[in-house]
């Protein structure tokens, strides 16, 4: 009989960051009832989940003694509750012969590890339900009569990058393409050669699942791998033989899947909207693949008889099938973050577990006699024999096993022409195939004390290696890693013996004593002494080594609790037992590293972090500044091991670099092309897909294989010369125009940096409604007469001057008051371009909101450009433009005075030549001081900022001090302004933090 999947939510505790953030709670529970409310209106009506089991875990506890959270109040579930509901029915299940499965869902850092795997002494479902399951067994085991046994076996897979790993044989980790996915007709799709490790106790399958999890965490440093884009998978097999009533021998078999799926984050597209390359789509298909095998599923169950259920687009869907719409008992168990930042994925992950209520499964006890399993395997291999012998095979099975699945487990095919290589290919399944039953017939006429015996000894030296290991952590100084998946985290160590230990990757000659690898390791990377407890550490030539953030160049002394990073992408953790037990003596407390924190103490270090005082939305930005500094990193290693010729940076770029009047700072990605010295910024979504796509190419070098380089068009690394990029931007004040003046100037055109890219020449002209000019005496007083008025005046943008000398083509864009499209001028060569660009604008009526916009807006004319090709002779920027840079940017008034003003000031002056005369007292030209009194505010306004800075740095010097902060400079320039005018304007209230980080 059918029955719906069972789903679960559970909300967590507010992490570091986010009550940094001072993030609000979102998520409230009521029985099995779930709310979230809407962040952005927390007073209208919550939206409303009913599931099976909600779980309330945010608050209400205390951690004991023996550090296990226990509830302080009435509302707390704990792991013992969670596993009670949900571990215990997957037990009693499996104890019955049913097929189980639990998968955990949510984004990354919701909480999925902890109620799956648990830490320390707060386990969770996979350690509580494997220790309960061998206490069942033992206690089963003293009364078993002669004809009983009860066997567990382990397996353990990682699914990443659309490739199957097996974790518990390092020797196919990095094997080409993975391990290969088939089909079995009864069975379903299955993982061919998947190792299945036979286990007798709790210790012996926790000895197993750590190793599998160090090989993991190994395997994604190796690869450069996003561990939390990885879906892992604990296969326990349970198998009964007891007789029955008639003294047959039964075999009752079930099979428990433990699912943690990878962030659901990356189920959705980053956005990198408008890159050539889309979404990584390996990476994220196995999601995707996921939602859409439950909506359709969920389509099945509400009658819709039509809908096809694609198991097929992905590995992971491939071997959820059972689980998700197939023989077994399915758990899921929703991970949820209470906190407002998080509204768009913890509303979408309850999305998600709200349609997989919908899902039925009909499972079935697998139980049948054991004898007629042997025999029915026996006539099978029989008849693939027999197959395989005449040579051939009939249209029929050419079908059956193409749709049974090719490499890959994939694939379709006409069964009636096969080629010679797909027929080889399902001669190799059928060799694959007899193999499989002649194994699984031999496992059958064993006792389970044969099969242990088999075994026994690489599962004692496993365990005592592990015992030795736990023991010597004890005791010897040594190196622990630090991951972003916490459950990575601690499960690699490298012990500092007594003397000299070189730490090199593994190809150096000998071999070091600490091996490692991944990005940037060197053969001879460094040397490490331990002198009488005293550990110290030395980079080997241009090797990289950050201690507690800074990069190291000599000897350096080592302390209990110190980070380091070597290359780009090991982190590890040096723990001192000696200096831990003297500061425990001395009542120190010292707090545990996270991989968290020792990645914003590099950012802090590298100047690009201060938690303090600081807004929310200054916590995003250096939170998107601390991500993409790791990406950055990763991206210049792969570049440089692939001899890919460019280099990456992070970029900060204000609202008003990127033409906008105001909004949030954008952490970009620069990309230097260092033969041509052309560049590219990338958006961070747009990096994060990028990063997938070296990442995918980087882990083909690393596994060897020979066509590891992809064609340009496809290469990440490479962006095409004549794709337009931003050069910089320029901004028209228009207070001139409030008053009914000409304005005509040359602006120096800045990039995000301040950095001057050469001039475009403007001119905005008020004029009739026939757009002819206006009488030369003609001005308006009160800009406020405008109001209830038509007026209209005509833009011109003339030209510009001294841009790059990479820019072969270039155009200007900009939007006037409310437009919703950039207005642009035609695309012209040269690096002096000539546009004469003329455009008629109008305000009809001109209504307060539009008087405003003249006195204080501008209108943003961003220049836009295409690169020099390499043909083209492009080269770094060293011509006018960069000595056009170094040049101060015009004083206002030299560029924003009037034509017909400036003739008037000439007369007046000629006539008081013969007898120079003290300043008149006379009634004032209003047209002349509205032209005097925006000059003078912003020389005002200059001079003070620029004699602040002054006097900071005479203070800075005499105090003997070489830096000033951003908060400082802040201070200084009244809330992030700049000295020098035109970077002010073009940059605004971000500019302080507008830099590339090297």
């Amino acid at each position: 009989m059918a029955e719906s999947v069972k789903v679960a939510v559970r909300v967590r505790p507010f992490n570091s960051r986010e009550t940094s953030r001072n993030a609000k709670l979102i998520i409230e529970m009521s029985g099995k009832t779930t709310e979230i409310m809407d962040p952005e209106n927390m007073s209208a009506e919550p939206r409303r989940f009913a599931f099976d089991y909600s779980y309330w875990s945010h608050d209400q506890f205390n951690e004991n003694s023996e550090g296990y959270l226990e509830p302080s109040g009435g509302k707390y579930a704990d792991q013992r509750v969670v596993f009670d509901d949900l571990g215990r029915g997957v037990l009693d299940n499996a104890w019955k012969g049913y097929n189980c499965s639990l998968f955990a869902y949510g984004q990354t850092g919701s909480g999925k590890s902890y109620s799956m795997v648990g830490y320390g002494s707060n386990k969770g479902i996979v350690p509580i339900f494997c220790d309960e399951l061998f206490k069942a067994v033992e206690s089963k085991r003293l009364s078993a009569g002669a004809d009983e046994e009860y066997q567990v076996t382990l397996g353990m897979l990682e699914i990443y990058n659309e490739q199957v790993r097996d974790l518990l044989n390092p020797k196919t980790i990095s094997q080409k393409g993975g391990l290969k996915v088939r089909q079995d007709p009864k069975k379903g799709f299955y993982v061919e050669q998947l190792t299945s490790c036979p286990v007798n106790s709790y210790k012996e399958i926790d000895n197993k699942i750590n190793e599998g999890t160090r090989n993991r965490t190994v395997a994604s440093t190796n690869m450069n791998a996003t561990s939390s884009r990885a879906h892992t998978i604990v296969a326990i097999t349970f198998t009964q033989k007891t007789p029955n009533e008639t003294g047959q021998s039964m075999t009752r078999t079930a099979v428990v899947n433990l699912v943690d799926l990878a962030g659901s984050e990356r189920a959705d597209s980053t956005g990198a909207t408008g890159d050539r390359l889309k979404e990584g789509s390996a990476i994220n298909q196995s999601l995707s693949s996921l939602g859409n095998v439950i909506k359709a599923l969920a389509d099945l169950s509400t009658g819709k008889k039509k809908t096809v259920v694609p198991y097929r687009d992905s590995v992971l869907t491939k071997l959820l099938q059972n689980a998700l719409g197939g023989n077994s008992k399915t758990i899921m168990i929703a991970a949820l973050s209470p906190a407002d930042i998080n509204y768009e994925e913890t509303l979408s992950t309850l999305r998600f577990a709200d349609r997989a209520k919908a899902i039925k499964t009909t499972a079935t006890v697998n139980e049948s006699p054991t004898d007629r399993l042997i025999r029915e395997l026996r006539e099978e291999n029989a008849r693939l024999m027999e197959m395989l012998k005449k040579g051939g095979l009939s249209p029929e099975m050419a079908a059956a096993l193409i749709a049974g699945g090719g490499v890959g487990g994939g694939g379709g095919g006409d069964s009636g022409g096969s080629s010679n290589s797909e027929v080889d290919e399902m001669k190799k399944q059928l060799e694959e195939q007899v193999r499989k039953n002649q194994e699984e017939m031999e496992n059958m006429k064993k006792t389970w004390e044969e099969r242990m015996q088999e075994n026994k000894g690489s599962i004692s030296a496993n365990m005592e290696e592990d015992n030795k290991r736990q023991e010597d952590r004890k005791v010897i100084p040594h190196f622990w890693n630090l991951n972003e998946d916490a459950a990575l985290t601690a499960m690699v160590v490298h012990f500092v013996n007594e003397g000299t230990s070189k730490l090199g990757n593994k190809k150096a000659n000998p071999p070091a004593e600490i091996t490692l690898s991944g990005l940037s390791i060197l053969p001879a990377h460094a040397v490490v002494t331990n002198k009488n407890s005293n550990i110290s550490i030395k980079p080997l030539e241009k090797a990289k080594i950050l201690v507690n953030g800074q990069r190291i160049i000599k000897d350096t002394q080592l302390h209990h609790n110190d980070r380091l990073l070597f290359g780009a992408n090991n982190m590890y953790v040096f723990h001192h037992p000696q200096d831990e037990a003297k500061s425990m003596k001395e009542g120190k407390k010292t707090e545990t590293p996270t991989f968290d924190s020792a990645q914003e103490e590099i950012a802090q270090k590298a100047g690009l972090m201060n938690t303090e005082g600081k807004s929310a939305e200054d916590m995003i930005l250096q939170e998107e500044v601390v991500q993409m500094l790791q990406l950055v990193n990763e991206a210049n290693a792969m570049s440089e091991e692939l001899e890919k010729k460019v280099k990456f940076e992070v970029a900060l770029v204000s609202p008003q670099a990127r033409g906008l009047k105001d909004g949030r700072t954008a952490v970009m990605v620069k990309m230097i092309n260092q033969v041509n010295g052309n560049e590219w910024m990338w958006d961070k979504n747009k990096a994060i897909n990028r990063k997938s796509l070296m990442q995918e190419i980087y882990q083909d070098f690393v596994s060897g294989e020979e066509n590891w380089d992809v064609p340009k068009e496809r290469d990440p690394f490479w962006e095409p010369a004549d794709q337009e990029i931003l050069i910089g931007t320029a901004h028209v004040h228009l207070m001139s125009l409030a008053h009914a003046l000409d304005i005509e100037e040359t602006l120096v055109i800045t990039d995000y940096k301040g950095k001057g890219m050469g001039h475009v020449s403007v001119k905005c002209l008020p004029c009739t409604s026939d757009y002819e000019k206006l009488d030369e005496d003609y001005f308006i007083d009160d800009p406020a007469d405008l109001i209830g008025k038509d007026f209209y005046f005509i833009f011109k943008i003339e030209n510009c001057r001294g841009l790059p000398a990479n820019i072969a083509k270039s155009c200007c864009k900009y939007k006037q008051y409310t437009d919703d499209k950039l207005t642009e001028t035609n695309e012209v060569d040269s690096m002096n371009p000539e546009f004469k660009f003329e455009k008629r604008h109008k305000q009809t009526p001109v209504t307060e909101q539009y008087v405003s916009y003249l006195k204080e807006g501008s209108i943003v004319i961003e220049v836009w450009g295409r690169q020099k090709g390499d043909s083209q002779g492009g080269a770094p920027s060293k011509g006018p433009a960069a000595k056009s840079a170094a040049k101060p940017a015009a004083k206002p008034a030299a560029n924003n005075t009037q034509k017909k003003a400036d003739n008037k000031a000439s007369v007046n002056d000629n006539k008081s030549k013969p007898t120079p005369a003290p300043a008149p007292v006379v009634k004032q030209d209003p047209k002349m001081a509205a032209e005097l009194d925006n000059y003078q505010k912003r020389t005002t306004e200059a001079e003070g900022k620029l004699g602040s800075i002054q006097d900071q740095i005479a203070a800075k010097r005499k105090k003997g001090e070489t830096t000033i902060t951003i908060e400082e400079l802040e201070a200084m320039l009244g809330g992030g302004g700049n000295v020098n005018h035109t970077r002010n304007e073009n940059l605004g209230e971000n500019t302080s933090k507008a830099c590339v980080i090297q």
